[in-house]
């Protein structure tokens, strides 16, 4: 279903993205926002997973600038590699480079960023600071709580595992109380941890990533297409 592009950025750099497009015509466009282990097989399956919901789904590799084609498992030297990686590269560039993914998908009618971990946090500050963005979604944004000054200038919803060691509970309250219930809808879910969405793994949590995934996709048919 899914190809492999190249996209520039408005700074000028070039990098790769993967690409699937509906059957049909695009309900709109999705810009799906990958983990710290880089546009992998569990990305472009999620991306392949939204095509299928009829949009047209791009997902940016975000950590072309500091090494192309990354593409990582879940193990700690993974990890670790995926971390060096994400730390190399500013907000702003990947922020950059969400933009250029956007401007991508103009002609598909209106268009979505929906992010998990570092790409849950960067789908916020998309709301925030890229232009063309109609609704975000965030996975367990890790740094969301911290950037609550960006306010969103379009719709969002962040979804929250309440057993996420690296997100406690007390950030999700933070968060509830900063924003405004009627353009961020929050939401958690008993019994899953962090990367509860990441099926194939110890993490997953299937009912907690079935529901998330019929919240996200109603949002994105109300705000989206």
């Amino acid at each position: 279903m899914g190809k492999t592009i190249k996209l520039v950025a408005g700074d000028g750099r070039g990098f790769s993205a993967y690409e699937a497009t509906p059957a049909a015509k695009p309900r709109g466009g999705v810009v799906i926002v990958q983990e710290i282990f880089g546009v992998n097989a569990h990305m472009r399956s999620v991306t392949d997973g939204y095509a299928a919901a009829g949009y047209r789904a791009i997902a940016p590799a975000l950590f072309d600038r500091a090494e192309p084609g990354v593409e990582l498992g879940y193990g700690a030297a993974d990890r670790d590699r995926g971390m060096a990686l994400r730390n190399a590269i500013s907000l702003d560039q990947m922020l950059t480079d969400i933009g250029a993914a956007v401007a991508a998908l103009s002609g598909a009618g209106k268009i979505g960023v929906i992010g998990y971990c570092l790409g849950g946090s960067l789908a916020w500050l998309a709301a925030n600071r890229v232009a063309g963005v109609a609704a975000a979604v965030g996975y367990y944004g890790g740094m969301i709580a911290a950037h609550l000054d960006a306010k969103p200038r379009c719709p969002a919803m962040l979804h929250f595992g309440e057993e996420d060691s690296g997100i406690p509970l007390s950030d999700v309250k933070k968060i509830r109380s900063a924003v405004d219930p009627a353009v961020v809808q929050v939401f958690t879910y008993p019994g899953a941890g962090h990367a509860f969405n990441r099926d194939g793994t110890a993490n997953w949590r299937a009912p907690a990533a079935k529901l998330a995934g019929e919240r996200t996709l109603a949002f994105l048919r109300q705000h989206v297409g």
